[in-house]
C-alpha cells in the first residue's frame, strides 16, 4: 500500500513538473504527447509528438500583426485630432460622421481608411489561428467590417451609401470579435490569452448596445423636443434632452480597435515566445 501511495504521490509531482513546463512555454499541447509517468518520475514520449501549437503559431504574420496595430493606434489619434480641428461639432452629441461637413473631412476619411486596414490587415495576421467554421466565419465578418469602414471613407454623410457603410460595418465587427475570439480561446496555444480576448471582444457587443440605447435616448428626447430629424443635426442642442450619443459613438470605435490590437498583440507574443 505505500508503495503504491509513493507511485501516485511520484506521478503527481511529473504531472505537476510537466504541467509548469507547458504553462511556461506557453505550449500545452506537449502535454497530449506524454503517455505514461512511471513510479521512477521517468515519462515516456508518444512516437508522434503532437507540436500543433507552435507549427500554427509560427504562420502568424507578424508584419500585419503590427501593421494592425499601427492602423488601430491611427484611429483614436485621429479622431482626438478632429476634436481639437473641429471643435465647433459637440462630441456629446454630434456623431464622428459629422466631421465630413466640417474643413477636415480628409483626416475623418484617413481614420475611416486606417479603421479599415487595421480590420483586414488583424485577419491576415490570425487566419493560420482560427481553425473552426465558427472562427472562419468571424473572419469574414471581420473583412466586412473592413469593407463598411473603407465605404465610410469614401461615402460621407450626405451620401446615401453612408448608412449602407455603417450597416455593414457597425455589426459585423461585434460578430466577428465574439466569433474569433472564442475560436482562439478554444485553441492550447491561446490559452494564456484567453481572458483577453474574450473581455474585449464582449466589450465590443456591449459597447453596441450601449450607444444604441443612447441614440434612442437622444432622438427620443429631439423628437420630444420639436425638432424635425428628418432635417438634419439642429444648430443647438435643446434642453432638457439628454445626450450621449456622441460619446457613445466615440467609445464604440474605440473598443472596437482595442479589440483588435489585443488580439493582434498576443498573436505577436506568441511568436516572441515560440
Amino acid at each position: 500500500m505505500r508503495q503504491r501511495i509513493r507511485e501516485v504521490d511520484v506521478r503527481e509531482k511529473n504531472f505537476a513538473k510537466v504541467s509548469n513546463f507547458c504553462d511556461s512555454s506557453h505550449d500545452w499541447s506537449v502535454a497530449y504527447s506524454i503517455l505514461e509517468i512511471n513510479s521512477e518520475g521517468e515519462y515516456r514520449m508518444a512516437d508522434k509528438t503532437i507540436v500543433s501549437s507552435n507549427s500554427d503559431t509560427s504562420q502568424i504574420s507578424v508584419p500585419a500583426a503590427h501593421l494592425a496595430i499601427g492602423a488601430a493606434v491611427a484611429v483614436p489619434l485621429l479622431l482626438v485630432s478632429l476634436h481639437i480641428l473641429s471643435p465647433e461639432f459637440d462630441p456629446s452629441w454630434r456623431m464622428v460622421s459629422e466631421y465630413a461637413n466640417g474643413q477636415y473631412s480628409w483626416v475623418l476619411s484617413l481614420m475611416f481608411v486606417s479603421w479599415a486596414v487595421g480590420s483586414w490587415a488583424s485577419a491576415f495576421a490570425i487566419r493560420s489561428q482560427v481553425k473552426t467554421i465558427g472562427g472562419k466565419i468571424g473572419l469574414g465578418f471581420l473583412i466586412a467590417a473592413g469593407v463598411g469602414e473603407a465605404m465610410a471613407s469614401i461615402f460621407d454623410i450626405n451620401n446615401s451609401f453612408h448608412s449602407v457603410s455603417a450597416m455593414i460595418g457597425i455589426p459585423s465587427l461585434p460578430i466577428a470579435a465574439m466569433f474569433i475570439s472564442v475560436s482562439l480561446a478554444r485553441s492550447q496555444a491561446w490559452h494564456h490569452a484567453k481572458k483577453v480576448v474574450l473581455l474585449t471582444a464582449n466589450l465590443t457587443w456591449i459597447s453596441l448596445v450601449l450607444m444604441a440605447a443612447a441614440m434612442f435616448i437622444m432622438f427620443t428626447g429631439l423628437s420630444q423636443a420639436g425638432v424635425d430629424l428628418n432635417a438634419g443635426a439642429p444648430a443647438t442642442l435643446p434642453s432638457g434632452v439628454i445626450a450621449l450619443g456622441g460619446w457613445a459613438n466615440r467609445l464604440l470605435i474605440v473598443v472596437y480597435c482595442v479589440w483588435a490590437m489585443s488580439v493582434v498583440w498576443q498573436a505577436i507574443r506568441l511568436q516572441i515566445v515560440k
